[in-house]
């Protein structure tokens, strides 16, 4: 799946579909679920509202000669263009926030969402933005 290059305001847009969406299931169901359980039933209400979906997506790695098809698996892509991970953890940790940024890099998208279903209220913590290359 090749990605696609959006604007700015394209990028925006989306990255506040996928939230709002995010929040919306969060709402009515809190922290507590495993990390597959949100991840299966936000990217059904993205498919819902009308945004192309692709979920455990493969991320290659090219290391000098070794090639490895599927080195990490990002958890959702969004219209080809946003990368989001679903945590369902206490606390982000720096280590998550690497993560993402790694898996934008290697996959070479612009943004990303670190979305954390395990804290009390999502949009209190548990929302975290990451860019890759931004568009001005």
């Amino acid at each position: 799946m090749q990605r696609q290059n959006k604007t700015r305001e394209e990028l925006n847009s989306i990255t506040e579909r996928i939230i709002g969406t995010a929040i919306a299931f969060h709402k009515l169901y809190g922290p507590g679920l495993l990390e597959s359980v949100y991840a299966t039933c936000v990217s059904r209400d993205l498919t819902a509202a009308g945004l192309d979906v692709v979920t455990n997506y493969p991320i290659a790695l090219t290391y000098k000669d070794v090639h490895i098809d599927c080195a990490f698996r990002a958890d959702i892509i969004v219209n080809r263009c946003v990368l989001v991970e679903l945590k369902a953890v206490d606390q982000i940790a720096p280590v998550h926030l690497r993560q993402i940024r790694t898996y934008l890099k290697l996959a070479d998208y612009r943004v990303g969402l670190l979305l954390n279903f395990g804290v009390s209220i999502l949009k209190d913590g548990g929302i975290h933005r990451v860019v890759n290359g931004f568009p001005d």
